[in-house]
Order: C-alpha cells, then structure tokens, then sequence
C-alpha cells in the first residue's frame, strides 16, 4: 500500500461514522431533488466514490457485505442513469 493510501484510510477508520453517514444522506438527497444532469452527476459522483471505497475494503469485507454494496452500488447507479435519461 503507497503512503498515502495509509494516511487517506488511517483518516477514514478515525472518522464519525455518523457525520459520514449524514453527509452521505444529505449529498444523496441533493442530488434526487436535483433536477436533471446535474443531479444526475452528482450520484454518479458518489458512485465513484462507493467503487473506491469498495475497491480499497474489497479484501477485508465478508461475502455478504460484498454482495450488499454490489447492490446498494447498482440500485446507485441506476439512480443516476435514470436521473440522466
């Protein structure tokens, strides 16, 4: 692992999970009641995101949890296809 993924998940793992959570909600919300493109690319932004994360946790995490982010991630971008279209 490069020195700066340390620092960036050293960061994360002492965040508060509940600002994390509210300020994922609060971005989630933004960007459904935003109408068109723009709401749009902000859930594939947070999509983005989420496949990061999922990317950087993918080994640690048990085969259920995988499953549920590999859903929670498509019903995501789905969303945001939808919002596009």
């Amino acid at each position: 692992m490069q020195r700066t993924q340390r620092t960036l998940l050293g960061r994360l793992a002492r965040a508060n999970p509940t600002t994390i959570f509210l300020v994922t909600l609060a971005l989630v919300l933004v960007a459904l009641f935003t109408p068109g493109v723009a709401g749009g690319v902000l859930l594939l932004a947070l999509a983005a995101a989420l496949v990061a994360l999922l990317l950087t946790t993918w080994a640690v995490q048990a085969p259920a949890t995988r499953v549920i982010r590999l859903v929670m991630l498509t019903l995501l971008v789905t969303a945001a296809l939808t919002k596009l279209l």
